[in-house]
């Protein structure tokens, strides 16, 4: 496709989300620019920039000027963050903070990826405007990412739920971790407490193009601000993930044991913090691909290795 001239910036685009956002814009015909840093070795296409560098970010926002950035970046571990949250708070929080004051000062319009994590999953389904209460020191340091975003006025808020999608190896997402138990055969105990709605990388990256799209398309009655909220369509927890992963691949599935139980270590977790779409379905976003036929694919390559 010819380029259409617009420009987008995607930070953690080595990661499972930002690899398929900066593939989704280049599709389109954007001049995409992947920022990584720890493993930007392993995508020569990718610059490497840390974006915790408050005045490496300002010099190269100021220097390119793109019309859209797309903030990817995180420590997506609930338990890392939970381990590490002073580390964690630069990368979520401070890090975001310095993207979004960079985006209004360059005139970007700012597309922040958030999380369902920043509710505590008491009463779902939440919608966009529904009051924040996060369980753990990672919905807590995205929560803060998002009062940047939105008090800077630099763009907006995307919560996204559990995701997965085309991985480099089986430990890059929690579904190929997953995947891996399940092939595995040995006896394992998975999670049947809190109840998740995967959402596929490449919905969540159309997503993302359509509120870039539309915003410097915007027209008089269709402004695109605040939070959107987009999710997959099935409800599950990871021991039901496992259970039909097995079905898919028709695969022995009586070393799979259920664990009913709220966690007793790492960070804690919402038991349903199931996201209402409703500003993105008005929007037109189109209909999310279901857990089913997303995941074949996906874990297909990996079936006998």
């Amino acid at each position: 496709m010819e380029s259409n001239n617009k420009t987008v910036v995607v930070t953690g685009a080595s990661g499972l989300l930002g690899r398929a956002v900066l593939k989704r814009f280049e599709e389109a015909g954007w001049k995409a620019t992947g920022l990584a840093f720890s493993r930007a070795h392993k995508h020569p296409n990718l610059v490497k920039l840390d974006i915790t560098d408050q005045e490496a970010v300002k010099h190269f926002l100021v220097s390119t000027r793109p019309e859209v950035i797309v903030h990817c970046a995180a420590e997506k571990s609930p338990d890392v963050v939970e381990k590490q949250p002073e580390e964690a708070r630069k990368l979520n929080a401070d890090a975001t903070r310095n993207l979004a004051l960079c985006a209004v000062q360059v005139k970007a319009f700012f597309i922040y990826i958030s999380t369902d994590s920043v509710f505590d999953g008491k009463n779902p389904p939440y919608a966009e405007d529904a009051t924040t209460s996060p369980l753990n020191k990672y919905g807590h340091s995205k929560r803060d990412g998002e009062v940047s975003t939105i008090n800077l006025n630099a763009g907006v808020v995307l919560r996204i739920p559990f995701l997965y999608g085309p991985v480099d190896e089986l430990a890059e997402s929690s579904v190929a971790i997953l995947f891996g138990q399940v092939k595995a055969g040995k006896p394992v105990t998975i999670s049947h407490y809190d109840y998740r709605r995967p959402a596929h990388v490449d919905d969540i990256a159309g997503v993302v193009l359509l509120l870039a799209e539309k915003k410097l398309a915007s027209v008089q009655g269709e402004q695109i601000y605040g939070i959107y909220h987009w999710s997959g369509p099935d409800q599950m927890t990871k021991y039901e993930m496992a259970l039909i992963m097995a079905d898919l691949f028709k695969l022995p599935k009586d070393h799979i044991k259920a664990d009913p139980n709220a966690p007793t270590s790492g960070a804690p977790r919402a038991v349903d913090p199931s996201l209402s779409c409703e500003r993105l379905q008005k929007l037109g976003a189109p209909t999310p691909v279901d857990f089913r036929t997303g995941v074949v694919p996906v874990l297909q390559p990996f079936l006998n290795a």
